[in-house]
């Protein structure tokens, strides 16, 4: 089993676990810290929408409550036909603990359908090198 294959079964778990009683939508996210630990979350929705959490914010949450403060690669997935890519908002939680170049693996329920690195989900971003 590849390193993607450890990442997607473990996103795959959180998925089935997403609270989206609201859109449905479920996802799951996994990343891996710098000491190669994975933290794995899901999509938990509110009745009040904007309180909501995306799945790549619960696994920033369990990387940081674990000790992690780098990410080293990430991996997203969702149901359905359309890529799923992480909302402008993660992109930034994202830069918080990762550079550019890290790989985001886009999944869907058979499997990779495509990386990317985060520099190009979120160009010129504005990070932390930015203050």
């Amino acid at each position: 089993m590849s390193n993607v294959d450890d990442m997607l079964s473990s996103a795959r778990a959180a998925m089935v676990n997403a609270y989206a009683p609201y859109s449905r939508f479920r996802v799951g996210a996994c990343i891996r810290s710098e000491d190669g630990r994975l933290h794995a979350g899901c999509n938990v929705e509110n009745a009040a929408y904007p309180q909501s959490q995306c799945a790549e914010a619960t696994a920033i949450g369990a990387m940081a409550a674990a000790g992690g403060r780098r990410i080293t690669e990430v991996l997203v997935v969702a149901e359905g036909a359309a890529l799923c890519t992480p909302c402008g908002g993660c992109r930034q939680r994202l830069s918080e603990f990762a550079p550019p170049d890290t790989p985001v693996h886009l999944c869907g329920p058979e499997g990779l359908r495509k990386t990317m690195t985060l520099g190009e989900l979120l160009p010129l971003s504005f990070g932390p090198h930015s203050l």
